[in-house]
């Protein structure tokens, strides 16, 4: 599908296109941002134990660990 240059349309299209997508909008489900917050942070806060960037990489499980040494002689 070839993308749309809003320029190119005319103005009717552009009211038709706004149109739809706040007909789109209308129709998802709206939380409190309290509420989502809350359950965003307890999310994190259960699960940072198996994150690895809090808990850091297991040098023998380390993709990125230096496989040898460079020297320069």
């Amino acid at each position: 599908m070839p993308a749309l240059h809003i320029e190119d349309l005319s103005e009717k299209e552009k009211l038709k296109m706004e149109v739809e997508q706040l007909r789109k909008e209308v129709k998802l489900q709206r939380q409190q941002v309290s509420k989502c917050s809350e359950e965003i942070k307890n999310y994190i806060e259960e699960r940072s134990g198996d994150d690895p960037l809090v808990k850091g990489i297991p040098e023998d499980k380390n993709p990125f660990k230096e496989k040898g040494s460079c020297t320069i002689s």
